[in-house]
């Protein structure tokens, strides 16, 4: 008898091993949802944290309510498949969160900075002419514009503001101008450029400096800080992240929300401490590969 009682116990403990571990799994990336992005040197702590504070809580439910654990885990597997079907968080998302977590902890995407090498013109004139005409465009105060970034800076990604507060407004809206953004050339012999509220109601379609006057005047108008870059035949916009620490926590939230995307490197520019990402049409997330490293003029907006 007394062996037989033995043979239970011993089953029952792998068994509420078994289940410990199945309610560490789900509840380490609900967590970290929560967890401000905590980066000590080169180093991510969210992963860690976020796994010891799973494995405490699922701790303390098996000695102080041992008899809650197996309904809890239960309810996480039926919440998780509910929330597939009807597509909520579910196994998917919590794969790639996990994954998302390793990256920044173990496999960080290497920085890559562009040396933003300005060539000076013979063409002044024009130039300086042009300069001014294109910030005469960036018109953020225009209530349709302010309206339209409102709207869509709230489309995506709303669940991570506890994690990323702020950056996930622009992150959306950046993801919403860029995935239905649509090239139209201007004529062959004139130039124009549209303001933001043109082209929004043309459906958004336009040119690179149509799309650059756009994407600088929405994310301004939602309180980012952006200029402008004129190349050899193109123009771009970048967001101003801040400072380093600033341009990490920048760098983790692209890696995370924009993890379906083949991020090799988050490209950008440093100047006095300030670092500045693209956000060109050309580039899938923000912070993708430049399409020219030179410089005929950095407009201020």
């Amino acid at each position: 008898m007394n062996q037989a009682q033995d043979k239970y116990g011993h089953t029952r403990k792998v068994l509420l091993v078994i289940l410990s571990i199945l309610a560490v799994i789900p509840l380490a990336p609900l967590i970290n949802r929560y967890i401000p992005p905590l980066i000590i040197g080169d180093w991510n702590l969210d992963l860690t944290v976020s796994i010891i504070l799973a494995a405490a809580l699922t701790f303390l439910t098996l000695r102080l309510f041992r008899f809650l654990l197996l309904p809890a885990v239960g309810l996480l597997i039926l919440v998780l498949i509910y929330n597939q079907l009807t597509n909520g968080y579910g196994f998917g998302n919590m794969i790639r969160d996990y994954k998302t977590m390793v990256q920044n902890n173990w496999g960080k995407k290497e920085q890559k900075e562009i040396d933003l090498v300005l060539r000076p013109t013979f063409f002044d004139g024009p130039l300086t002419k042009t300069v001014k005409t294109l910030q005469s465009k960036v018109i953020a105060t225009d209530s349709v514009v302010r309206n339209y970034s409102v709207k869509y800076s709230l489309e995506s990604f709303d669940e991570y503001y506890p994690k990323y507060g702020s950056q996930v407004r622009l992150l959306s809206l950046f993801k919403h101008i860029n995935s239905n953004f649509k090239y139209v050339s201007d004529s062959e012999r004139d130039e124009y450029f549209a303001t933001a509220r043109e082209t929004i109601q043309n459906g958004l379609g336009g040119d690179c400096d149509d799309h650059t006057i756009l994407m600088a005047s929405c994310m301004k108008s939602i309180g980012a800080h952006c200029r402008m870059i004129l190349t050899d035949g193109h123009l771009y916009p970048e967001l101003l992240c801040g400072d380093e620490k600033q341009f990490e926590m920048m760098q983790q939230a692209v890696i995370h929300l924009f993890g379906n995307e083949a991020i090799d490197n988050m490209y950008y520019h440093e100047q006095n401490g300030q670092y500045w990402i693209n956000l060109d049409y050309t580039a899938r997330y923000p912070g993708g590969p430049y399409v020219s490293e030179t410089a005929y003029a950095i407009i201020n907006l």
